[in-house]
């Protein structure tokens, strides 16, 4: 018994009958290692949250400075208008998809009368460009009483500087600058600042309105899990935009000192040789087409123009085209230059473009029109007669957004691309006049009624032109492949 009682309490270990060795396996990665080679160009990698890193004061600076390049940088001020202008364009067009088509067709002018009223679709170009430099766009859900439209909803914009809580309280977990969140992480509140805080008559204690989720329209990106305010588009790009500023001003200040200096006189005479006497760097002016006579021992030459270099223009094609990489955005747009393609390559440079237009006109269409049309349709129920009787609830009513379509560089290949896609059933009506941002409903009536008029007028539609090439000449893809190689 007290045998086993000392085994019972006993610290010591029971050794197994049969053991293995276990061996630590070490993985070794050289992007980890730290040495004295990459030390500096890993001295500012952090692990800091998403809401940590983009503090109110980093936020502030990359705001400041994405702004000064917008202001001040062509090529900034030209790619951020190019991005409002093919993501938003002349604005979305709502096509409502329930079961009375007249109703539809009534709600769709209403919503456009408005839409035109307030301008929508120059507050998302602003939105857009707000976002490629402040990194968030905001507007308020608002009623404007001055409308001349019966329904008085409007959008009013306010910059990120306002957006942000002055007294708050850095231990509580569910609020970060200007947003307040639930326990599940949804935000329920907003601060916005009464006045803007660069104001010249902005108050020292701010104050602010605490807007209700339900009205505040929050348009942003987010990069990493958990971000709750957005950075600027332009941010990876602030280093290389100023770079391509100084570059040029180097240039041409190198080139303007070049200038200004119409020669130099040199004398291959050693020191205390046979000169005569010449006053160093004094400014000698010389008389058109005149023959001159240099002091003894003394020659002249001509300035060398040696700016700009031959690599001026390479080096900033490579700065703009890593400048446009962040934002999914071509050379050839970004510099508003196509002398350098060819029409395939040109072409398959859009492709990933416009591939990001989309994506960033789904995110608008779930984050900001929706949100609109919703909060729209809520205030449009209350005007009698809009609505017909019998519909159903408005939640459950489908509907979809058209945008402007791009335009095709080949318009001849693209009908014969499309007619072949209609004839083999890969494809319908529907989707080809929505890749031209077009309501087809609306356009097949149109067409009947032309058709129409131009039977009772006796005057037959124009016949299609053939689009095969002609004998002995290579097709449009040969060419391309050429061109390629």
């Amino acid at each position: 018994m007290l045998g086993w009682l000392t085994n019972l309490f006993s610290s010591k270990p029971t050794t197994p009958t049969t053991s293995r060795a276990v061996r630590i396996v070490r993985a070794k990665y050289d992007a980890a290692a730290t040495n004295p080679d990459n030390r500096r160009h890993w001295a500012s990698a952090d692990g800091l949250s998403a809401n940590a890193a983009n503090s109110p004061e980093v936020r502030r600076v990359l705001r400041n400075r994405a702004r000064y390049e917008v202001a001040n940088n062509s090529y900034a001020r030209g790619i951020a208008l190019t991005l409002a202008n093919d993501v938003v364009g002349t604005g979305p067009r709502l096509q409502l998809l329930t079961a009375d088509s007249d109703a539809n067709s009534r709600i769709e002018q209403a919503f456009m009368r408005w839409s035109k009223a307030v301008g929508l679709a120059e507050k998302l170009r602003t939105m857009r460009m707000a976002r490629a430099s402040d990194g968030e766009a905001f507007g308020i859900l608002t009623s404007n009483p001055a409308l001349p439209t019966a329904i008085q909803l409007d959008v009013r914009l306010v910059e990120a500087d306002q957006v942000c809580t002055p007294d708050l309280f850095r231990a509580d977990p569910n609020s970060i600058d200007g947003i307040v969140f639930d326990a599940a992480g949804n935000p329920t509140e907003y601060h916005v600042l009464r006045e803007h805080p660069g104001d010249m008559t902005s108050l020292a204690a701010r104050t602010y309105d605490k807007i209700p989720v339900e009205s505040m329209i929050h348009w942003f990106r987010a990069d990493r899990p958990g971000q709750a305010r957005g950075i600027p588009d332009f941010m990876p790009a602030l280093p290389l935009f100023a770079q391509l500023r100084r570059f040029t001003l180097a240039v041409l200040a190198a080139a303007e000192t070049a200038a200004d200096f119409a020669g130099i006189l040199y004398t291959d005479a050693p020191a205390n040789g046979e000169a005569d006497a010449a006053e160093p760097f004094e400014p000698i002016e010389l008389e058109k087409r005149a023959l001159l006579t240099m002091p003894g021992g003394w020659k002249m030459s001509q300035m060398e123009a040696e700016q700009p270099a031959t690599t001026y223009g390479e080096f900033k094609r490579e700065l703009l085209n890593e400048i446009s990489r962040c934002l999914n955005m071509p050379y050839n747009i970004a510099a508003c230059n196509s002398s350098g393609y060819n029409y395939a390559s040109g072409r398959l440079d859009h492709q990933t473009y416009f591939n990001a237009i989309r994506v960033e006109q789904s995110h608008l269409e779930c984050v900001v029109l929706d949100r609109i049309l919703a909060a729209w349709l809520d205030e449009a129920v209350l005007i009698p007669g809009l609505f017909p009787a019998g519909l159903p609830p408005i939640a459950e009513w489908p509907h979809q957004w058209f945008w402007d379509g791009h335009e095709h560089v080949d318009p001849a290949k693209e009908a014969t691309a499309q007619a072949t896609r209609l004839a083999n059933h890969t494809t319908t009506l529907a989707d080809e006049y929505a890749r031209r941002g077009q309501d087809w409903e609306s356009q097949i009536r149109q067409r009947a009624k032309e058709m129409a008029l131009l039977g009772e007028l006796g005057l037959a539609p124009a016949a299609a032109q053939p689009t095969t090439s002609p004998a002995g000449e290579p097709a449009d893809e040969e060419m391309e492949t050429a061109d390629a190689a």
